[in-house]
């Protein structure tokens, strides 16, 4: 009987050793981008109280113990370096990025795997338009790195979708993209901006008429969400990058309020060949509204898990001494690699997959 093709086998790995070739050349292209803007390399632990506070993310866990048995504490694989790089920037840094192993549970399709690498950076004192300009920036290095290892035409490609890194990337708010692929008024489903779950009924009833299956049962968030999947994610992206903007507040997550219109907030999400690369935050630094979203959060996950994730307090406690107003953005690496080297699997991308 013949053997399995395992990853480690030498017709395996001379089939991908393009797509990583085309990884190690994006890499140092990263690099050498943060070098010229004057960024720190930072290294941050990957064991941590929480890994995250994210509502539809399952961190992975384990017991750390102490030596000669003086006792055992919980802890949870990262599942973003956000909190120890926020801290950092309470402590004086202002440019910092790292290239880090995150881990997220119950993942793993073409575009998702249980260890990624996620590349974080952040701006102490800038907007988050700086992290539109950095994220163009890099789509652009990153394919012309994978088009100088591969020969190819130096676009990004996925599934027959096509974007060219080079083009300026489109700007489109998520309540006008609500209006342009569904016919949906999303602001004017959201009464109260204050609500983390706003009243379903308007939202539903838009978008039966757009034709999107939506229950009695489903929340607003449901509703939001199966519209994203189903009528605008596979216009994003599409002959250009999209910077999808302004979400609305209660999917802010660590992202404050738009000065000006409450029920948005300063969140987007960068999308190519309509899969989404990058999520960003002009970053909340109230501490006390920051522990309201946590528990939230935490209550959501723990209905929906039957798990909730820890609090960090010292990240909470980080937040009061004083984050200067700051930007981040959370890129998926392999992602990018994927459609600038043209290829069909996450996996492709991965010198070896988790077993």
């Amino acid at each position: 009987m013949a053997l399995k093709t395992t990853w480690w086998h030498p017709d395996n790995l001379a089939r991908r050793r393009p797509y990583l070739d085309s990884r190690r050349a994006g890499l140092k292209a990263v690099r050498a981008y943060f070098q010229a803007e004057g960024f720190v390399d930072v290294e941050t632990p990957i064991l941590q109280v929480s890994g995250g506070i994210e509502r539809h993310i399952q961190e992975l866990t384990t017991i750390l113990h102490e030596p000669l048995a003086q006792g055992s504490s919980p802890r949870a694989l990262q599942t973003s370096p956000e909190f120890s790089m926020k801290k950092l920037l309470v402590g004086g840094m202002t440019k910092i990025y790292q290239i880090a192993r995150v881990f997220r549970d119950g993942e793993r399709s073409p575009l998702h795997h249980p260890e990624f690498t996620m590349l974080e950076w952040y701006r102490a004192h800038e907007t988050y338009d700086s992290m539109m300009r950095d994220c163009t920036s890099l789509l652009g290095m990153v394919a012309k790195a994978a088009h100088r290892t591969q020969a190819h035409d130096g676009l990004l490609k996925w599934q027959g979708r096509v974007c060219d890194p080079t083009q300026e990337p489109e700007r489109l708010s998520v309540s006008d993209a609500f209006q342009r692929y569904a016919g949906i008024d999303l602001l004017g489903s959201i009464e109260d901006p204050d609500a983390f779950v706003p009243y379903p009924d308007q939202l539903r009833e838009a978008a039966k008429k757009a034709r999107v299956q939506a229950s009695a049962s489903d929340t607003w968030e449901d509703i939001f969400f199966r519209v994203m999947l189903e009528k605008i994610e596979p216009q994003l992206g599409e002959g250009r990058p999209t910077i999808l903007y302004e979400y609305p507040t209660c999917l802010a997550a660590l992202a404050q309020r738009k000065a000006t219109d409450p029920r948005v907030a300063e969140r987007f999400e960068l999308y190519a060949c309509g899969v989404e690369l990058a999520n960003a935050f002009g970053e909340l630094t109230d501490p006390l509204e920051q522990r309201r979203r946590f528990a939230h959060d935490r209550k959501m996950h723990q209905d929906l898990y039957g798990t909730a994730p820890a609090m960090d307090e010292d990240f909470l406690a980080a937040l009061d001494a004083g984050l200067p107003p700051s930007s981040g953005c959370a890129l998926g690496f392999d992602r990018l690699v994927m459609l600038a080297s043209h290829a069909g699997d996450i996996t492709d991308v991965l010198w070896a997959p988790v077993a």
